[in-house]
C-alpha cells in the first residue's frame, strides 16, 4: 500500500492504522489530531482503507479545529454528567475561538464554571480514549431514551441510514456527526468563561495552539443571538426535528408568515433609529451571502414609510479595474482586499453628497472587469438619505474624511440559532455557504465544485476584513430565518450529491449533507408562501427589492 506526504512516498503492508502511516513519515508530532486521505477524514485510529495521498491535520486547518471542537465538547459534557448528573446542556452558537453554551436551570457563576474546568482538567490529563462503535437506529434510539435525551430521540425518527459511528468515554456515548481525535489528551488547552445567562468554551487559536485563545466580549453579537434565541421561543423551534415536525404538520405556511413578522418589525426598529438620529449615510456591511442587497432594499421600504426617501448605492461599482488591483506575492488578486475599491472616489463622492452636490456613481462591469464609461447622477433632497452597502461597510478607512454626525453603520449576517440538537449546533458559515452554492447554481452558473473551491479563501478575507469591525455598528441585523434550511436543503441537496468523492470540495460537501440529512424535503408549492421581499429571496430566485 504505497502513500505519500509532503512528496515522500512510503509503502506500507495492509493492516496499518493512521497513526502507524504518521509515525513511518515522522509526522505524528504533538497536535495531529487526524489526517485526510486524499479527500476523506481518517482518525488516528482506522486502520487505512488504501493508498493515497496522507496529509495531517492539526488547528491550522478548518477540518482540524471541528475536530478539536467536537473532542472538546464531549469532554465537557462527560463533566457536567459528572459533576451533575442528568444536567441538561445546550450548545448554541461560536464566539470567535469558542462557543457559547447553557446550562438550563443552573445558575452560571464563576464557581461552576472553575468546578467544571476543574473536572475537564482531570479528564484530558488521564488521556482517555474516545471508544469508536457502529450503531444500529434502534440501539441508539434506546440508548438516548433511557439517558432523557428525547431531542436525539426525536431528531432520529429522520435520520435515513440505518448504522452510524457512537463515540464512547468514561461510560457515556455521543454522535458529533464527524471525526473526533484519539483520546482526551488531545484537547487539554481550553478555558470556560462565565458569560450572561451561560458559559463561553474557549479553544486555542491556530497561531498560538499552547493557550487557550483570549476571550473577547462581543456585547453586540452576543444581544443579537439573545433575540433570535427569542425568536426561537416564539416561534417554538428550536432543533432540526421541529422544524420537520412543522412540516409533517403542514404548519409550517404559519410560520413563514410570523418569521417574516419578526424580520419586518426587526427591521423597522433600525429605522427608526436611523430617522431619529438624523442620520444621512447609512453603511451596510456584511460577510458572503449574509443578504446585504436585500436587507438594504427593505430598509429603504421602512425609511420611506418614516417619511424619508433614500437611494441605494453599492460598494461593488466602486471596484478599482482589475489590470490595476495590486497583486499578492504569488501574483493572485485578493478581490476580498478593501484595496480593491476606489476609497478616495467613494469619500469625495460622499463628501459632495452632504454638501447638496450632484455626484456621478460609478457603474463596474464584472464582464470586463473594468468600470464602464457613464455611471448614475445623484443628488440628495433635503432630509434624503443614501444607504451603501458592501462587505467593507464598517472598515474605518472606508468611512475617512465622510462626516461622522451623519453616518449610521449596520452589521448584517445570517446567525442561525437552530440546533440539530441540544448537543449540536448548525454553523452559522454553513448556511450561508448554502445560501451561496444555491445562488451560484441558479443564477450564476457556477457548479457547486467551484463554490466550494472559493470558500477558504472566501472565510479568510472576511476574518481579515469583516469581522474585526461587526462591534462598531449601531445597530446589528440578523438575516438567518428559522424556515430556511427545508427551503435551502430542496435547492442544495441534489448539487452537494453531484461533488464526487475524489473532488478538493467533497469534505465539506460531506458536511453539509449530513446537516441536511436531518431535514425532509418541501413540498415545492411550500415556495409560493415566501414572499417576494424575502431576505430567502435573494438567493432561491423571485425577489422584487429591485423595483421598490
Amino acid at each position: 500500500m504505497k502513500l505519500t506526504l509532503n512528496g515522500e512516498a512510503l509503502d506500507l503492508l495492509p493492516g496499518a492504522t493512521v497513526r502507524d502511516a504518521l509515525h513511518a513519515f515522522d509526522a505524528d508530532a504533538p497536535g495531529v489530531l487526524a489526517a485526510m486521505l486524499d479527500h476523506h477524514v481518517v482518525e488516528l485510529n482506522d486502520v487505512l482503507p488504501a493508498g493515497g495521498v496522507l496529509r495531517p491535520l492539526t488547528l491550522r486547518e478548518e477540518e482540524g479545529r471541528r475536530i478539536y471542537e467536537r473532542s472538546l465538547r464531549f469532554v465537557l459534557l462527560l463533566a457536567v454528567e459528572q459533576l451533575m448528573p442528568g444536567q441538561q446542556v445546550r450548545i448554541e452558537y461560536s464566539v470567535g475561538r469558542g462557543v457559547f453554551l447553557r446550562l438550563p436551570g443552573q445558575a452560571a457563576s464563576p464557581q461552576t464554571a472553575a468546578a467544571l474546568r476543574e473536572r475537564m482538567a482531570r479528564l484530558t490529563a488521564a488521556d482517555l480514549p474516545f471508544e469508536k462503535r457502529t450503531w444500529s437506529l434502534g440501539e441508539a434510539v434506546r440508548y438516548f431514551e433511557q439517558t432523557g435525551q428525547q431531542d436525539k430521540v426525536k431528531l432520529l425518527q429522520y435520520r435515513t441510514v440505518p448504522y452510524f459511528n457512537m463515540y464512547g468515554c468514561g461510560g457515556m456515548w455521543e454522535y458529533f456527526y464527524g471525526a473526533m481525535a484519539a483520546s482526551t489528551g488531545a484537547v487539554r488547552v481550553f478555558d470556560l468563561v462565565p458569560y450572561a445567562d451561560g458559559f463561553v468554551l474557549q479553544m486555542p487559536a491556530p497561531e498560538a495552539p499552547g493557550v487557550p485563545a483570549p476571550y473577547v466580549d462581543r456585547p453586540k453579537h452576543l444581544s443579537v443571538f439573545r433575540q433570535s434565541a427569542n425568536w426561537c421561543d416564539i416561534l417554538g423551534v428550536v432543533n432540526a426535528a421541529d422544524l420537520a415536525e412543522l412540516l409533517d404538520k403542514k404548519e409550517m405556511r404559519f410560520f413563514i408568515r410570523v418569521n417574516e413578522a419578526l424580520h419586518e418589525q426587526a427591521i423597522g426598529a433600525i429605522a427608526r433609529d436611523i430617522v431619529f438620529r438624523k442620520r444621512r449615510v447609512v453603511l451596510v456591511a456584511g460577510p458572503s451571502s449574509s443578504g446585504k442587497t436585500t436587507f438594504a432594499g427593505r430598509l429603504a421600504v421602512q425609511l420611506r414609510v418614516l417619511g424619508r426617501r433614500s437611494h441605494r448605492v453599492s460598494l461593488d461599482d466602486y471596484y478599482l479595474d482589475r489590470d490595476a488591483i495590486p497583486r499578492e506575492p504569488d501574483g493572485s488578486l485578493d478581490l476580498e482586499s478593501i484595496h480593491t475599491l476606489d476609497l478616495p472616489l467613494l469619500q469625495r463622492q460622499v463628501r459632495a453628497l452632504m454638501a447638496g452636490e450632484e455626484v456621478e456613481i460609478p457603474r463596474f462591469s464584472f464582464q470586463t472587469g473594468r468600470r464602464c464609461d457613464t455611471g448614475e447622477p445623484l443628488r440628495l433632497g433635503e432630509d434624503e438619505i443614501v444607504i451603501i452597502e458592501g462587505i467593507h461597510g464598517l472598515n474605518p478607512m472606508l468611512s475617512e474624511g465622510m462626516p461622522a454626525e451623519d453616518i449610521y453603520r449596520i452589521f448584517v449576517s445570517a446567525l442561525t440559532c437552530i440546533n440539530l440538537d441540544d448537543h449540536n449546533r448548525i454553523r452559522t458559515t454553513d448556511v450561508r455557504l448554502l445560501r451561496r452554492l444555491v445562488r451560484d447554481q441558479l443564477f450564476r452558473g457556477t457548479p457547486p465544485e467551484q463554490t466550494l473551491a472559493m470558500w477558504p479563501s472566501v472565510r479568510r478575507g472576511e476574518e481579515t476584513w469583516i469581522f474585526p469591525y461587526q462591534e462598531m455598528a449601531d445597530s446589528m441585523f440578523n438575516t438567518a430565518l428559522h424556515y430556511e434550511l427545508p427551503i435551502l436543503r430542496h435547492f442544495a441537496y441534489p448539487y452537494l450529491c453531484r461533488v464526487r468523492p475524489e473532488d478538493p470540495g467533497y469534505l465539506l460537501a460531506s458536511h453539509l449533507r449530513k446537516t441536511l440529512n436531518y431535514l425532509p424535503d418541501i413540498d415545492e408549492a411550500l415556495l409560493s408562501e415566501i414572499p417576494p421581499l424575502s431576505l430567502l429571496r435573494e438567493f432561491i430566485g423571485g425577489c422584487t427589492i429591485d423595483c421598490v
